[in-house]
């Protein structure tokens, strides 16, 4: 079937319809679907938000489903094909390792456990947002006209979900295997004391000593091949794309190695920055009196965005906020009692396990003193213009066998906690969306293992608490860092109680804050289950800062304090550099920008332009002094709390005259600044104001951009606009040029009166390029702005621009 044919003055005319429906308030629809028991009310407000109300909770989860799918389709069929390992149906063999990696790391436990886990009625829940996601794939399978644009410029049409996929854990936010296997191979070349000057482990010190018996030889081949795969990102190519619509061959790659290089670095700047804020205030300290939760978390931009604002309202239901859509229930918001958010918690869930094999049956592998058969499981995968492939996956007692060396008689598998019942991401956020106190929302918590959080919780009541939650293995001989023992001499002693992870409630300072670094108490006493990489502290430095010099605050103070942009490492820096001495008068000219400078990375600040170009030089210099030339490929980036210790005590790095070295460094790295400076903007320092589309801007691609004529590009992209802040401001975004990660989604909720909620989310509630709601957002959010978002009833009519009625057919 050749989609890109049909009739699109048709397709041009519906979504037009459509718009109408959902932009004038005096519009009304009502439509029969298959699978609902009752009628369904929904009204669209003037931000995209849909506002369901239902009279049973079958049909409130189907809604939201199905509505969610007419919303993101294409979105959901992408997520759909991850999840199932099926993308070499549809775009050839090079999706195929991909694919294998996916099936290899699937969840293949039992539904009934699975889902119970995350709600008591986890199954007919989870059942009903099938079907309603289903029942809107039904319906454009038989209309193709109606679907995205995606859908015809690939020639594809979306496949049905099941549970499987709702569960699937294949874009969570998953500890640490990778970096694990980076750290073997550093401290198999420069040993690990010397590992440890440069990477910045805390608050304990851990054992990085790499277990005899696993050859340093095995280390530096393939062995996480199919688990790369698996996380890897998705590119589409030009021959993906019906001809008429295309990129060239040419253009395409230049573009495509554009964004790879953008992406890496991103996820090299931002391994642990990439986080999120939130923070809870009591209402001693507010001008309403009740308690302020604020949460911006931070991941990956998207066009669409990753997360998905909702209300839904049935009995026992009544919750709005936003989750990712394509999951039941929202993860962050409030509900008549409560408000609740979340940021990453670091916990390693994963281990590196290398066996011995037998010498003469390579799928035999020794633990516990006999050898043991892995377990196979054969699968079949279909692949785009060539016979199917038979592959067998391989499973030892830990899990997914990665790699098998007969050679040098090892194997590799890796131990993920995650694949446990109940490692589904943000599933268990179905209890807390019905929590009524700081009881039941506590006890909500327990059930959620992935990913690892920092949830936040402030109620109508005065109360404000924190719950670290995730899937914690205990660790009791090693550290969990590098390469493990598969014999089961280093196996995890069970898992940690959530309850007895770390936690508060009502603190004295009358707030808490959490931006993914370390915030566990010093008397903890578990001390052994907390990990060793975290966040700098920057951005929860500058919020507590905020907070602690203050009162009487508002959510329109909180929402200023998420798109903070003062960067506390300049403050630390910049005083070393006023007392330099440059040669050339254009080095003092860019130095005298920081006169009256007050370290805030405004998009029209001319020395935050020139402050950041200099930090970024001084971070990939320092890396000649302070990491081994044989492992600086492997190190990626220096965290920047370490950066300062080095520049604040020099002698911790430089041996020789270190203040004098010291010094060197930074002066080098400055002339290195403005040189750059002068190539990317021009010699006039006039213009090197840090907010434009040369410098630091935002442009969210969407997944076909590459692969697009420049035509359909300019259609679906979404940008630039100009951008202010940095990884370490409050208002994170991206360490690079492309605001490429950060906050696309903010809330802020006063519990003492849900009408005064605001929020944000970037670039727009739809996924279809022809919706009036696919990036109408973006301005509003690049210019740091808020939309309100009701709850009552009465206040979501007076923002409603549509209504839709859903009937049983």
């Amino acid at each position: 079937m050749n989609l890109i044919t049909k009739s699109m003055r048709l397709r041009f005319f519906i979504f037009f319809t459509i718009s109408l429906i959902f932009c004038n308030e005096s519009k009304s629809q009502t439509i029969q679907v298959n699978g609902l028991r009752e009628e369904v009310e929904v009204i669209r407000d003037q931000n995209g938000i849909n506002h369901i109300y239902a009279k049973n909770e079958h049909d409130l989860f189907f809604s939201q489903g199905y509505l969610a799918a007419k919303d993101r389709l294409f979105q959901f069929e992408i997520w759909r094909r991850r999840a199932t390992g099926t993308l070499a149906e549809i775009l050839g063999p090079r999706e195929l390792e991909r694919d294998k990696g996916v099936r290899l790391f699937r969840f293949r436990g039992d539904k009934e456990e699975e889902l119970r886990h995350y709600h008591p009625h986890g199954v007919e829940i989870v059942d009903a947002f099938v079907l309603g996601v289903n029942t809107y794939i039904r319906e454009v399978r038989k209309n193709p006209e109606l679907l995205p644009i995606e859908f015809q410029l690939l020639d594809i049409l979306p496949g049905e979900w099941t549970w499987e996929v709702v569960v699937s854990r294949h874009q969570g936010l998953l500890e640490n295997v990778q970096d694990e296997l980076k750290y073997s191979k550093v401290v198999s070349l420069v040993g690990p004391e010397k590992a440890k000057t440069f990477y910045y482990f805390h608050p304990n010190e851990p054992n990085l000593e790499i277990p005899a018996g696993i050859p340093q030889e095995l280390l530096f081949k393939n062995i996480l091949g199919p688990y790369d795969a698996f996380r890897n990102n998705l590119t589409f190519q030009p021959e993906d794309i019906h001809p008429k619509y295309r990129n060239d061959a040419m253009a395409f790659l230049s573009e495509n190695s554009l964004l790879e290089r953008e992406i890496k670095e991103t996820l090299e700047f931002e391994k642990f920055n990439i986080g999120s804020n939130n923070w809870i205030i009591s209402g001693k300290l507010t001008a309403s009196g009740y308690p302020i939760m604020a949460n911006d978390p931070h991941r990956l931009h998207a066009v669409p965005s990753l997360r998905y604002w909702v209300h839904l309202h049935a009995p026992g239901w009544n919750v709005v906020g936003a989750g990712e859509p394509v999951i039941p229930g929202v993860s962050i918001g409030h509900n008549e009692y409560g408000s609740w958010g979340l940021t990453i918690f670091e916990t390693d869930n994963e281990d590196l396990r290398v066996y011995d094999i037998h010498p003469d049956y390579p799928h035999k592998y020794f633990y516990k003193g006999e050898w043991r058969d892995m377990k196979a499981i054969p699968d079949t995968i279909k692949v785009k213009g060539q016979k199917d492939e038979i592959v067998n996956h391989y499973y030892t007692i830990h899990g997914p066998v990665t790699f098998i060396d007969t050679e040098l008689g090892k194997a590799v598998a890796v131990e993920c906690a995650w694949l446990e019942p109940g490692g589904a991401p943000y599933l268990a956020s179905l209890r807390m969306d019905q929590s009524k106190t700081w009881e039941e929302f506590r006890e909500a918590c327990f059930f959620n293992h992935i990913p690892a959080e920092n949830m936040i919780w402030a109620d109508k009541d005065g109360n404000i608490g924190w719950q670290a939650t995730g899937i914690t293995p205990i660790r009791k001989n090693h550290s969990g860092l590098v390469v493990s023992l598969g014999d089961g001499s280093m196996d995890w002693e069970g898992y940690l109680p959530i309850s007895e992870r770390p936690h508060l409630t009502n603190p004295e300072s009358g707030f808490f804050v959490t931006a993914n670094e370390h915030v566990t108490p010093k008397d903890y006493p578990l001390q052994h289950t907390i990990g060793f990489e975290w966040a700098d502290a920057f951005r929860g430095d500058r919020i507590r800062e905020v907070l602690s010099e203050g009162s009487g605050f508002t959510v329109e103070q909180m929402g200023a304090l998420q798109n903070d942009y003062l960067a506390l490492p300049a403050r630390r820096l910049v005083p070393f550099l006023k007392t330099l001495k440059f040669d050339q008068g254009k080095y003092q000219m860019a130095l005298s920008y920081f006169k009256d400078w007050d370290y805030k990375l405004e998009m029209e600040s001319i020395a935050a332009g020139i402050y950041v170009m200099w930090e970024r030089k001084l971070r990939e210099n320092i890396k000649s002094f302070a990491v081994p030339e044989q492992v600086r490929e492997l190190v990626g980036s220096i965290q920047m709390t370490r950066v300062l210790e080095w520049a604040e005590q020099p002698a911790r790095l430089f041996e020789n005259s270190p203040e004098k070295e010291r010094d060197n460094w930074l002066s080098k790295a400055f002339e290195d600044a403005v040189e750059e400076l002068e190539r990317k903007l021009g010699k006039d320092q006039n213009k090197w104001q840090y907010g434009q589309t040369a410098f630091k801007h935002a442009l969210f691609r969407h997944p076909l951009s590459p692969a697009l004529s420049q035509e359909w590009k300019e259609k679906l992209d979404v940008g630039p606009l100009p951008r202010g802040g940095y990884s370490f401001t409050p208002a994170a975004n991206a360490y690079g040029d492309n605001n490429s990660s950060g906050a696309s989604f903010r809330i802020v909720v006063d519990t003492g009166d849900w009408e005064t909620v605001i929020g944000i989310n970037s670039p727009g509630q739809s996924g279809n390029p022809e919706s009036p709601f696919y990036k109408d957002l973006f301005t509003k959010w690049a210019n740091d702005e808020f939309f309100v978002v009701p709850f009552g009833k009465e206040q979501v009519e007076k923002m409603g621009v549509g209504k839709l009625v859903l009937v049983p057919n």
